[in-house]
């Protein structure tokens, strides 16, 4: 009897081992294509779906899933300088970002690629095309610049975080409180 005893519990805790080795698999995958658990390294989602960015509670963007591999890298480049002090005159391994140095460093070569070096506002005024990218958008001029990147504004006026520096904003609109809305500019097919 007790033999037989050992014998089901032993099976009863290999169904058991079998059965959480077999959920520890399904899960995460199921969550990962319902858009929920990401891999990032910050321990939030690295993508959403949908068109457009969102805007995580600790500040952070989430780059849409659609979004091509340069716009995700100018997402991940901005959320990487966030932390960082309004500085004028700054980026560039400085303490702190001014405007040109936080959207230099998001569409440099450290972000979306579309710069091989950095850029003041007036800079930005004049290069690329005119009007609005499919995805990225910049707006400068010889005073100002920042930049809209799938649907949110990465800017060091009047981020949503309410900290002086670069952040991120979910209200695109008050970007035009320092720079004009003709002034959007874009490059290629971003």
């Amino acid at each position: 009897m007790k033999s037989e005893q050992t014998n089901f519990r032993t099976r009863t805790v290999r169904i058991a081992g079998l059965c959480a080795c077999a959920l520890a698999l399904v899960i995460p995958g199921q969550a990962l294509a319902d858009g929920g658990v990401g891999t990032g390294g910050d321990g939030g989602d690295r993508e959403t779906s949908g068109a457009k960015a969102k805007l995580k509670a600790n500040g952070k963007a989430i780059a849409p899933a659609s979004a091509p591999r340069r716009v995700k890298d100018a997402i991940d480049a901005a959320n990487r300088i966030d932390k960082y002090r309004y500085e004028y005159g700054g980026g560039h391994r400085a303490r702190g970002y001014d405007c040109s140095g936080a959207v230099s460093y998001v569409l440099g070569p450290k972000g979306a690629r579309i710069l091989s070096s950095p850029m003041t506002s007036g800079g930005f005024a004049g290069y690329g095309r005119k009007g609005k990218g499919n995805w990225i958008t910049w707006y400068g001029d010889s005073g100002h610049v920042f930049v809209v990147i799938a649907g949110l504004r990465f800017d060091t006026s009047m981020p949503d975080d309410g900290d002086s520096g670069p952040g991120w904003s979910k209200d695109v609109s008050q970007g035009f409180a320092n720079v004009s809305k003709k002034a959007a500019r874009h490059k290629g097919s971003l």
